[in-house]
């Protein structure tokens, strides 16, 4: 049966909010179109769950879209916060805790020897394409269909017909010429990066190197190693898009797990343990080209400020603890196996294909395993949209986009997945087929 929680004072919200703010929200999956409702509006967070305003609870899967990896207003972070806030918010200054921060980035990724902090993974995005633009003085960037990295003029770019295209402007106001310095290449087809590489004189190559933007779709058996070698013989950079990955599928992020160093890295969500911070980061070599030590010109006024790194610091110690990415891991285990469950026990296995990796985990409405940007599209949005409100209306946030991941935390506990997958269960059992 279907608990109908209260929504009265979301939709008060809502409607005020639609008078100030442009579809109600900052941000647009945030509106929940994708899943024909209105959103929720939250009050507070604590753990693996979150509260609206309406006082309904929910186990939270979003987790903020990546950073809060040890839940929500974790102890230890609330009080690294609390006491840099005490010292002050801001400086426009260097302080010792952004080396620091620095410090702890280069022990952990491989391909980071120093860094430069930004307040958003768009930042991260834009400054790492100017650096390798400059380093290799050409123009074009290799991205893939499906692939979100910040909403950069130039990586707003759908592909067109054909293997590898020529990007086209993929939202008004992003001029054309702009589109048309990014190659658009399927993710996973070896034959359409080999032939784009050989096509193109590019700057770089660029990469979520396990993709959750179009969902969670991995990368094929050796296509990162393709991508390494690729760069090399083409002269272009390759450049990981670690924003989503980073901190989160292994200590080193997705480059440690899949043991292929990157030129560049991009990161974010988890550096900043839920405040505003990204960072980008390469050889010593590359990133000495950023002013002031070069003539690549980035600057930020909030860039690596305090609260954001004392937030990253005590997320990352935290990190060092007794093994949390295996627990990390069984908890996404867990999670991934009940929902497999549900969904055989509603006769809907052939229907619904659920991918998961440590921290990251999405339940995809098709019949064939996703394996890009065309299958995500494929899938049954309706089906999820469906699923998606029934898990709401029985108390379970999850992503309002099948094109999102699942983030599980290391707060989150066996009830909660419990919670969960009966809530699944019950929502799979009504959709229509």
């Amino acid at each position: 049966m279907t608990i109908w929680l209260r929504d009265t004072r979301s939709a008060e919200q809502y409607a005020r909010a639609l008078t100030y703010l442009p579809g109600g929200v900052n941000s647009p999956v945030r509106a929940m179109r994708a899943i024909g409702r209105d959103p929720l509006f939250v009050e507070r967070g604590e753990g693996g769950e979150l509260f609206d305003v309406d006082l309904n609870a929910y186990v939270d899967w979003v987790c903020s879209w990546g950073p809060l990896i040890h839940g929500h207003a974790h102890p230890e972070i609330v009080a690294a916060v609390t006491q840099a806030a005490g010292r002050g918010t801001t400086f426009g200054a260097p302080t010792a805790a952004e080396v620091d921060l620095a410090e702890e980035v280069s022990r952990r990724v491989p391909g980071v020897q120093m860094l430069r902090m930004t307040s958003s993974g768009t930042e991260a995005s834009m400054s790492a394409i100017r650096l390798a633009r400059a380093a290799t003085a050409r123009t074009k960037i290799l991205k893939f269909a499906g692939a979100y990295h910040g909403h950069v003029d130039g990586l707003l770019a759908d592909a067109g017909s054909g293997l590898a295209t020529q990007g086209i402007p993929a939202s008004p106001g992003v001029p054309a010429e702009v589109a048309a310095t990014t190659v658009v290449v399927p993710w996973n087809d070896h034959e359409a990066l080999v032939a784009a590489t050989e096509e193109h004189e590019l700057a770089a190559i660029l990469a979520e190197p396990l993709p959750a933007n179009m969902g969670l779709v991995p990368p094929a058996e050796g296509f990162l190693e393709l991508l390494r070698e690729r760069a090399d013989e083409s002269g272009a950079l390759l450049v990981f898009d670690e924003v989503i990955s980073g901190f989160r599928v292994a200590r080193g992020g997705a480059q440690e797990l899949f043991e292929v160093t990157p030129d560049l890295t991009i990161m974010g969500k988890v550096i900043g343990g839920g405040l505003p911070a990204a960072a980008y980061g390469g050889s010593r070599e590359l990133m000495e080209r950023i002013a002031p030590a070069g003539d690549v010109y980035q600057a930020g006024t909030l860039s690596g400020n305090p609260l954001a790194v004392a937030a990253g610091l005590a997320t990352l110690a935290l990190l060092d603890g007794q093994q949390p990415y295996a627990d990390l891991a069984a908890t996404t285990t867990a999670l991934a196996e009940g929902l497999a469950d549900a969904a055989r026990a509603a006769g809907l296995q052939d229907d619904v294909q659920i991918v998961a990796r440590t921290g990251l985990l999405t339940v995809f409405f098709s019949g064939a395993p996703v394996t890009g940007h065309a299958g995500a599209k494929g899938c049954d949005h309706g089906a999820y949209a469906a699923w998606c409100r029934g898990l709401l209306a029985r108390g379970v946030y999850a992503p309002a986009s099948q094109y999102e991941a699942w983030f599980p935390s290391l707060a989150h506990s066996p009830e909660q997945i419990e919670r969960t997958v009966c809530a699944a269960a019950a929502a799979f059992a009504e959709i229509d087929r």
